[in-house]
C-alpha cells in the first residue's frame, strides 16, 4: 500500500505545471481486444495485425497518436504477443528517426482490460495524465482541445480523472445498432459541465424504460439523456485511473465495470466528463459490421490523411485514385474484359482475368482472380487464389485461401487462413471456416483471442456426409440450418465449419459484413409494431433523448428540445455512395430516384440532400491532381459545371441555397480546409452558373452582420463579390 501512496504523490506533482511541462505526452494502447467477436480468425493471428484496407490495424492507431503529439506509447499485449513485438520490431515505428517512442509490454496472465491496466500500472511507467486507446481504431481528431479541456479541469478539480470522447451516431430503430454493429449506449451528461452522469451500453431495447438513481435526479438541476452518442473509445486519463485499477480488482470491462463503478460510487467522488466531436471521424472496429463500415469509410476519405493513396507516417503507399473512386495499385494485371466498380480497391501484384466483376470490395496483395468470377461487397486479403466461375457476396477470405472452381460464398462467410475450398462446392451463410477445430468452451466475451489449451474441439462429420447434404442445406434468406453443424469443406478441401452456440446462426446478421437481410428488417419492424408493451411514456419514466428536469412535466414521444437528432454525418455517406455510382455511368435520373429514397427514409429536406451532394462534387475537385490552389480551383469549378443540374434539383428555395452556402462554410473550415482561401472564388462560380442566385448569397451576408467575428471569416473574404452584388441590384431597380 506504501507504494500505492506513493504512486498517487508522484501522480498529484505530476499536475504541477512546471513538471508536466518536462512530461511528454504518452498513451496506452490495448493490443488485445480481450473478446472473441473475431474468431476464428484471431485464433492464428491477433486483431490488431488484420489488414484494414491492407495496412495492418495498428498503423491507424499508431499514426494518429503521432500525429495528435503523443510522444510514447506503451503497446501491451497478450495474445499472440511475439507476433505483435516481432511486427512492431520490423516497422517503421522502432527505427532510429521515428517521432515516437514505442514500447511492448508482454503479460500472458491477463484476461481483461483491467488486468493490462493492472500490469501498466506495476512497471510505473506512466508520469502524466496519457491517452487510453485500443488498437483497432480509426481517428483523425485533433486532441488538443479535448486534452486543454481536461488539463484545465483538473487544475480546479483534482477529481476530474478521465475525458471519454463521444460523437453522434444514431441507432436504428429496428435493430437498436448503430452503423458500426455495436448496441446503442443510453448516456446521461450535464449540458454545462459536459459530465458524465449515466451510462448503459446494455440497455434492452424492448423494455423501453431507463431506471435512474433518486440520488441523480436529486443532485442534477438539468441533464441531457440521449442514445443518440457513439462511444470512441478514446479516453483521456489521469495517473488516478491506473491506481483506481489497482485498488478494485473486480474492474475488469472498461466501461462496463469501471467508468460504471465511478458513476455509481459516492464516496470517492471522481468524476468523468465528455468531450464530443462533430466534424472529425473516430470509430473503434469491434466486429466484422464495423470492419466493413471502416473499410468503407477509409476508402471514401472520411479518415484522411489516413487514406491509400496518401503517404502517412509509417505506411507508403503506392496506389493510385481514378475518376471512378478505383484504388488501384500500378503494378495490377487486369483483363480488359473485367469490370472493376466504384469503391474498390485491388492491392500490389493482383491479376484479375476476363469477364470477372468486383465491385465495393477489398482484394490484398499477390491474389490471382481467375475468369467470369464475380465479387461483391468482400475482403480478401493477401495470396488468395479464386479460380474460375466462382461467386463471392460480403464475405471475408484471410491469407492463403484457395477457392477452385465454381466455389458460392453466400453473404456473411468468413474463410480463416489457408483454407481451401473444393470444386461446386456453396458455403452457407454466416458460415466460419477453418482449419483449426472449434473449441468447445465459448464462456464469455472477456477472454483471450488466442484458444485455451486444455479446452476440447468439437467433433466433425466426415466430407461426404456434408456434400451428400449441401443442397438441403442452402437456404434464401441468408440462414443456416442447424444441422450444419461442423464439417471438413469439399473434397480435395481443407477446413471445418463452425457451428454456433445456442440457437445456431439466427444472430450472426447483427454483426456480419454483410447487410440485414430484408426478411430480417420486416420481421424485427413487424414484432416492434405489435409489441403489446408500447405505450405512452408514464410520468416517472424517462426519454431516452433529450433534457429532463426532475420537477418538469414529461411527455410522450416529443424531444425536450425539439432536436432532430438524425445523423447528418452517415447520411452525407449515403449520398455519397449513391453518387460515386453516377460516377460509373449510371443515369442521374436513377441517381435522383435512390436520392429521394434515402431522403424519405432518413427524414431529410432537399437541403440535405444539396448539401451532401455538394459535398460529393467538392471532393471529385480535391482528389483529382492539383499543386497550386489555380489547379484546385479549376478541378472544382470543372466538376461543378459537370453536376450542376443533379445540383439544382434540390435547391427549389432561397433558404435551400443558403444551406449550401453554410454547409461549403463548414467544409472549408472543418472537413477540406485547402478550400478556405478559395471559398470566394467559388462561391462567385455558383453564382455563375446559376447554383446559387443573388438573393441567397445577400440574404447570407446580411445574416451573419450580427455574429461574432470569427463567423464572418468568409463573409469578409467574399466582401468585394458581396458588394458588386448589392450595387449590381441596386442599379436593376433604378432601371425598374
Amino acid at each position: 500500500m506504501a507504494q500505492k501512496r506513493g504512486q498517487r504523490g508522484a501522480s498529484s506533482s505530476a499536475d504541477d505545471p512546471e513538471v508536466v511541462a518536462r512530461v511528454p505526452l504518452q498513451a496506452v494502447l490495448l493490443a488485445d481486444s480481450f473478446n472473441l467477436k473475431f474468431r476464428p480468425i484471431t485464433l492464428e493471428r491477433p486483431k490488431v495485425l488484420l489488414p484494414l484496407v491492407n495496412v495492418p490495424m495498428i498503423e491507424y492507431t499508431l499514426a494518429w497518436l503521432e500525429s495528435v503529439g503523443v510522444e510514447e506509447v506503451f503497446v501491451f499485449c497478450c495474445a499472440h504477443s511475439q507476433q505483435v513485438k516481432q511486427y512492431l520490431n520490423q516497422s517503421e515505428w522502432t527505427k532510429p528517426a521515428a517521432r515516437l517512442s514505442v514500447t511492448t509490454i508482454e503479460s500472458h496472465d491477463a484476461i481483461s482490460a483491467g488486468d493490462a491496466l493492472r500490469v501498466i500500472y506495476e512497471k510505473s511507467v506512466i508520469r502524466g495524465d496519457f491517452v487510453l486507446i485500443s488498437g483497432d481504431t480509426v481517428s483523425n481528431m485533433s486532441l488538443a482541445q479535448a486534452l486543454h479541456e481536461h488539463k484545465e479541469r483538473r487544475k480546479k478539480d483534482p477529481l476530474a480523472i478521465m475525458t471519454m470522447v463521444i460523437k453522434h451516431s444514431k441507432p436504428s430503430n429496428v435493430t437498436h445498432q448503430t452503423r458500426l454493429g455495436t448496441d446503442e449506449v443510453i448516456m446521461a451528461f450535464d449540458p454545462e459541465t459536459k459530465e458524465l452522469l449515466f451510462y448503459e451500453d446494455k440497455a434492452d431495447p424492448s423494455q423501453r424504460i431507463i431506471s435512474l438513481d433518486k440520488i441523480l435526479l436529486a443532485d442534477s438541476p438539468a441533464f441531457y439523456m440521449h442514445n443518440d452518442k457513439q462511444d470512441c473509445y478514446i479516453d483521456i486519463c489521469s495517473p488516478e485511473v491506473l491506481s483506481l485499477f489497482m485498488d478494485n480488482f473486480d474492474y475488469q470491462h472498461l466501461r462496463r465495470h469501471f467508468v460504471k463503478g465511478l458513476l455509481v460510487d459516492d464516496i470517492m467522488g471522481y468524476k468523468i466528463f465528455t468531450h464530443e466531436i462533430h466534424s472529425s471521424y473516430a470509430a473503434r472496429i469491434d466486429n466484422f459490421r464495423s470492419y466493413g463500415t471502416v473499410t468503407k469509410d477509409i476508402m471514401q476519405s472520411w479518415t484522411y490523411p489516413l487514406v491509400p493513396n496518401v503517404r502517412y507516417f509509417g505506411c507508403c503507399s503506392n496506389m493510385k485514385l481514378d475518376r471512378q473512386g478505383v484504388f488501384k495499385a500500378l503494378d495490377v494485371v487486369q483483363s480488359r474484359s473485367a469490370q472493376i466498380g466504384a469503391v474498390t480497391l485491388i492491392g500490389s501484384g493482383s491479376t484479375i482475368g476476363d469477364h470477372s466483376v468486383i465491385s465495393n470490395s477489398v482484394i490484398g496483395q499477390e491474389c490471382t482472380i481467375g475468369r467470369n468470377v464475380s465479387v461483391h461487397g468482400c475482403y480478401i486479403w493477401n495470396n488468395v487464389i479464386i479460380e474460375d466461375d466462382c461467386k463471392l457476396n460480403h464475405a471475408i477470405v484471410c491469407d492463403g485461401v484457395h477457392l477452385r472452381t465454381g466455389v458460392v460464398l453466400e453473404p456473411g462467410v468468413i474463410l480463416s487462413f489457408k483454407v481451401e475450398v473444393g470444386q461446386q462446392i456453396t458455403i452457407p451463410a454466416y458460415s466460419k471456416v477453418s482449419l483449426l477445430p472449434q473449441p468447445s468452451i465459448q464462456d464469455s466475451d472477456e477472454e483471450l483471442e488466442y484458444a485455451d489449451a486444455n479446452s476440447g474441439v468439437i467433433e466433425s462429420p466426415s466430407i461426404t456426409s456434408m456434400i451428400s447434404t449441401r443442397n438441403a442445406e442452402l437456404s434464401s434468406d441468408y440462414s443456416v440450418t442447424e444441422n450444419s453443424g461442423l464439417s471438413e469443406v469439399g473434397i480435395s478441401g481443407v477446413g471445418y465449419i463452425w457451428c454456433s452456440f445456442e440457437g445456431g446462426n439466427d444472430d450472426e446478421w447483427r454483426h456480419s459484413v454483410a447487410p440485414i437481410p430484408a426478411s430480417k428488417l420486416a420481421e424485427l419492424s413487424h414484432d416492434d409494431y405489435e409489441d403489446p408493451d408500447v405505450s405512452y411514456q408514464e410520468v416517472n419514466s424517462t426519454p431516452v433523448s433529450g433534457e429532463l428536469r426532475p420537477d418538469s412535466e414529461i411527455t410522450g414521444d416529443d424531444d425536450a428540445d425539439g432536436t432532430d437528432y438524425g445523423d447528418s454525418a452517415d447520411f452525407d455517406k449515403e449520398v455519397e455512395a449513391t453518387f460515386q455510382r453516377a460516377l460509373t455511368g449510371v443515369n442521374q435520373e436513377n441517381v435522383i430516384l435512390e436520392i429521394n429514397s434515402l431522403r424519405l427514409s432518413c427524414n431529410k429536406s432537399h437541403a440535405d440532400c444539396a448539401g451532401a451532394l455538394f459535398l460529393s462534387v467538392i471532393k471529385l475537385g480535391l482528389e483529382a491532381p492539383h499543386s497550386s490552389n489555380g489547379e484546385l480551383y479549376q478541378n472544382t469549378a470543372k466538376e461543378i459545371n459537370r453536376w450542376k443540374d443533379i445540383l439544382k434539383h434540390y435547391l427549389k428555395s432561397v433558404d435551400e441555397e443558403i444551406e449550401i452556402i453554410l454547409k461549403f462554410e463548414e467544409i472549408c473550415l472543418e472537413i477540406a480546409t485547402e478550400f478556405s482561401p478559395l471559398f470566394s472564388t467559388i462561391l462567385s462560380s455558383l453564382y455563375e452558373k446559376d447554383i446559387l442566385s443573388e438573393d441567397a448569397i445577400l440574404s447570407w451576408a446580411s445574416e451573419k452582420e450580427g455574429a461574432d467575428e470569427s463567423d464572418k471569416i468568409f463573409v469578409k473574404q467574399s466582401e468585394r463579390f458581396i458588394t458588386w452584388l448589392k450595387e449590381a441590384s441596386e442599379e436593376d431597380d433604378e432601371d425598374d
